[in-house]
C-alpha cells in the first residue's frame, strides 16, 4: 500500500499496491502483479490448477486470492479454491436472474468417460479410504469394468475396446488421469471435485437404470 497526501496536507489518502505495479508490455495497463497474472492466466486456460503441478503459481494464486477472485467475477465466473486437496478451478456463475454472456460451456463426458469417471472416483476413494496417499489404476482393470456394461448381444468388441481406450485418453488429457508407467495410470484429486457425492450418485443410477437395473447407493461402490 502507497500513501499520498492530497494538496492541502490535512489528510492521507491510500492507494492499492496494484497501482505501483510497473507495466509489463507496451500499452500495458494491468494493475496485477505479474505472478498474479501468470496464476489467473493459468486458472483461465486449464480446467484446474494443482499445487504439485503448478507450484508457483499456486502459492501466488493464494496470496491474491481475494483480488483473483474479484477479477472473475467481473466476468461472471466463480474461483473455487479448494485448500484440502490444494486445487483450484473456475465454473460458471448461473442464476436465473441474470443475463449475460456464458464464458465457460459444460461439455459432458460421453458415457464409456462417465463409466471409468465413477470407476476411478471410487478406486481413489477406497486408496484414500485405506490411508493410502496415492490412488493408482491399469488399463486393463478399466476396460474390464467399463465392459461389463455392454449389451449382452454385443458382438463388435474391437470397436468397444478402442472406444474405451479413447475415453482413457480423455481422462488422461483432462488430468483425472495421469499415466506413470505404460498401462498403470495415478488417479488424481481433482476427480473428487469433478464427481462430488451428490454426482456419484445420480450418475451411478442413472447407468444402472440404462442397463435395466436396480439403482446402487455410492456405498454399493465403494
Amino acid at each position: 500500500m502507497t500513501d499520498t497526501v492530497n494538496e492541502d496536507d490535512s489528510f492521507v489518502v491510500s492507494r492499492p499496491m496494484e497501482d505501483d505495479e510497473p507495466a509489463i508490455f507496451a500499452g500495458d495497463t494491468g494493475t496485477l502483479p505479474h505472478e498474479a497474472r501468470r496464476a489467473l492466466a493459468l486458472v483461465l486456460q486449464r480446467r484446474y490448477v494443482s499445487a504439485a503441478d503448478h507450484p508457483a503459481e499456486w502459492r501466488s494464486l493464494l496470496a491474491h486470492q481475494q483480488v483473483l477472485e474479484s477479477r472473475c467475477h467481473d466476468m461472471f465466473i466463480d474461483l473455487v479454491v479448494d485448500r484440502d486437496f490444494e486445487l483450484a478451478y473456475k465454473r460458471q456463475v448461473r442464476d436465473d436472474g441474470l443475463s449475460h454472456a456464458v464464458l465457460l460451456r459444460d461439455e459432458p463426458y460421453k458415457r464409456v468417460e462417465t463409466l471409468l469417471m465413477l470407476f476411478v472416483r471410487t478406486q481413489f476413494r477406497q486408496e484414500h479410504g485405506a490411508g493410502e496417499r496415492a490412488a493408482y489404476v491399469d488399463a486393463e482393470e478399466m476396460v474390464d469394468y467399463a465392459l461389463g456394461f455392454l449389451a449382452h448381444d454385443e458382438t463388435n468388441l474391437a470397436a468397444r475396446r478402442r472406444e474405451i481406450d479413447n475415453a482413457v485418453a480423455t481422462l488422461v488429457r483432462e488430468h483425472v488421469l495421469d499415466e506413470v508407467a505404460p498401462g498403470r495410470f495415478r488417479i488424481l484429486p481433482v476427480v473428487e471435485i469433478l464427481l462430488p457425492v451428490e454426482r456419484l450418485t445420480e450418475l451411478t443410477r442413472w447407468l444402472t437404470a440404462a442397463d435395466g437395473e436396480s439403482a446402487d447407493t455410492e456405498e454399493s461402490l465403494a
